[in-house]
């Protein structure tokens, strides 16, 4: 008689880096269901124009915000540079049902999204690539739509 313990020696193993994927993800999907999300420093040099997301009390941004956040951060890490900036430069934000508001609190996301990801590519000494890295974003946006209504 097989023990209550002999499937799991059947199941098939899962890889280290599909595990440290999926636990990245849950974890920065925690991070963005608060508005706005953790940041360990804001330099008002470089990131000024987001202090007010900060100081001041704002909404959390649309659904539709945090979809082209990740639209534009896939860009960032795929360098598809001419996309990014001719959907920036032409305002194509606006085509996507975004406000003229909406473009401060979608710079920061992007900006999040991509920091933590390339924190996490130096993190770990290159062992995660971009497109562990775009796996990663992949994971969040799902989990967010299944999970909450942050992404409709």
């Amino acid at each position: 008689m097989p023990s209550r313990w002999d499937h799991l020696f059947d199941l098939k193993p899962i890889p280290l880096l599909d595990h440290f994927v999926e636990e990245v993800a849950k974890l920065l999907t925690k991070d963005l269901r608060q508005w706005p999300p953790p940041v360990s420093e804001l330099d008002l040099d470089t990131g000024g124009a987001f202090a007010a997301l900060f100081t001041e009390p704002s909404a959390r941004p649309s659904p539709a915000v945090y979809a082209e956040a990740f639209r534009l951060t896939r860009w960032e890490l795929g360098h598809e540079t001419d996309a990014y900036d001719d959907y920036m430069r032409n305002k194509r934000y606006l085509e996507h049902g975004l406000a003229p508001t909406d473009r401060t609190p979608l710079l920061f996301l992007s900006r999040w999204l991509t920091e933590q990801m390339l924190g996490l590519g130096e993190a770990t000494e290159g062992r995660v690539k971009r497109k562990n890295m775009r796996e990663i974003l992949d994971r969040m946006e799902s989990k967010l739509r299944q999970e909450s209504s942050l992404l409709a």
